[in-house]
């Protein structure tokens, strides 16, 4: 029989088995009844040809850096991670220009 004590332990990042950082500042969001897949790509700047490109097909394609797929269960403590990182974030750099009212960056 197995004993049925709680532990609780916290789980960390092995910064040590990780790859190199990767830039995205784009993020594509869809989902099925059981998952959320999170696409990040890196947006570059557009040249005058992407623009009229872009102008007559209405897409603007850009590199995929990830693909992150995770459970629906996963997102609710995701979502508040994040708008606690944010929350601290807009308190420590308020004065660096950053406009947290202003227009959603994608």
């Amino acid at each position: 029989m197995i004993d049925s004590k709680q532990v609780n332990f916290t789980i960390v990042p092995d910064e040590d088995s990780g790859g190199p950082r990767t830039y995205a500042n784009f993020c594509a969001i869809a989902h099925t009844p059981f998952d959320f897949t999170l696409t990040f790509c890196e947006v570059q700047p557009l040249s005058e040809k992407d623009v009229r490109d872009a102008q007559v097909q209405n897409v603007v394609r850009a590199p995929v850096r990830a693909r992150l797929v995770v459970p629906v269960q996963f997102v609710p403590n995701m979502i508040a991670a994040l708008q606690e990182h944010l929350r601290v974030y807009s308190e420590s750099y308020s004065n660096v220009g950053w406009n947290k009212g202003g227009e959603p960056v994608h």
